[in-house]
């Protein structure tokens, strides 16, 4: 029955009906709404996601909005989301969308692939949820609902097993209804055909299940393993002048490009000696003494898709201002608490400000 595409996407849309949750991206059919919450979503949880979206949609209810913000308003909206390269990728698509499309988003997939950052995945959702176009919406949730319905066996994590499931998805996408059937089957993973324990007992197409029928249901979908994280060591040089702090927005090449931080030694070693931390502020022509150099208040961890960051924070008192040469060579500059609230910054950096007491609302 799974196999006749109209019996499989009929029964999903029928328990979409039935199940589907209310978010506030499924009550609307403006591209630009949809294209927002799609962004959001991609590798975080809707309960995660659903805070940020208002946020967004509150903030810059246009297109044109959103293309008119500074960079570092944007990133500092989307701070705690992570994956920042979504958010500016976002930001500079609103741009392109307003200077090369007079503010109208294309109305179908092949122009939609055209935008930076929009790929198959997007530019499905697009086009299926705004422009009711017969597309095939293929995410993880889909990729798992696929796996297990059809016992599709091949690697969801290599790239050429893309093209087998696109074309079993695209065989199941009616011509009536493409929205809300690719909703249903996204929903129907999301909920119901869960990766851990997925709701057998109660669902629909439990028959015609080739995972639970073989009892394959905690094999499907075949998923290699991602590499390992690299373990990085950041120690962080802290310097307060007046009541004031020194920071820099990070570079390009990097991550958390765009983003504030302060003064970064970065290491091979978890544990390093201060003298080495003095040889390098020295260098910088930062005059530091052994006694201004604090001992870190504790560690901090944040764990990447790749990387496994352990940061120490060493707080400096300094006894005068950097002299502009070595300002602009370390591009380092002077925020009050104020200023460093509205700054980005990576969750890592505001934990370590909320531990020193540094802002003291967060």
């Amino acid at each position: 029955m799974a196999n006749n595409p109209s019996y499989f996407s009929q029964t999903l849309i029928n328990w979409y009906n039935r199940n589907k949750r209310n978010l506030p991206w499924r009550t609307t059919t403006n591209p630009y709404f949809i294209w927002l919450s799609e962004v959001i979503l991609q590798q975080t949880r809707v309960n995660q996601g659903l805070p940020y979206y208002i946020k967004f949609t509150e903030a810059y209810p246009t297109v044109q909005d959103l293309a008119a913000a500074h960079e570092d308003e944007v990133l500092r909206l989307w701070q705690g989301l992570g994956y920042y390269s979504r958010a500016r990728n976002m930001h500079h698509t609103a741009r392109q969308i307003v200077q090369e499309y007079g503010g109208n988003f294309p109305g179908n997939y092949s122009e939609l692939l055209k935008l930076k950052g929009v790929g198959n995945y997007t530019a499905a959702a697009i086009a299926a949820f705004a422009f009711k176009e017969q597309v095939a919406v293929l995410d993880g949730n889909v990729f798992r609902v696929l796996a297990r319905v059809f016992g599709i066996s091949e690697d969801i994590a290599a790239p050429a097993s893309r093209k087998i499931f696109q074309e079993q998805a695209d065989q199941l996408v009616p011509a009536t209804e493409p929205d809300t059937y690719n909703q249903a089957i996204m929903e129907f993973g999301a909920i119901q055909c869960t990766p851990i324990m997925p709701d057998c007992l109660f669902c629909p197409l439990q028959q015609s299940c080739f995972a639970f029928t073989h009892g394959l249901v905690q094999e499907l979908p075949v998923k290699s393993k991602a590499k390992a994280a690299r373990p990085r060591y950041f120690h962080y040089l802290v310097f307060e002048w007046q009541g004031q702090y020194y920071m820099r927005k990070r570079l390009e090449g990097d991550i958390w490009q765009g983003l504030y931080d302060f003064y970064l030694y970065e290491s091979p070693d978890k544990t390093i000696d201060a003298t080495v931390l003095l040889k390098e502020l020295n260098a910088a022509g930062i005059p530091v003494t052994i006694n201004q150099l604090s001992n870190p208040l504790k560690e901090y961890k944040h764990i990447l898709s790749h990387q496994k960051v352990t940061a120490k924070f060493y707080l400096i008192k300094l006894q005068e201002k950097l002299n502009t040469e070595v300002e602009q060579e370390t591009r380092l500059a002077l925020y009050d608490a104020e200023k460093i609230d509205e700054l980005p910054k990576a969750v890592l950096i505001s934990n370590y400000l909320k531990d020193a007491k540094i802002l003291l609302h967060l």
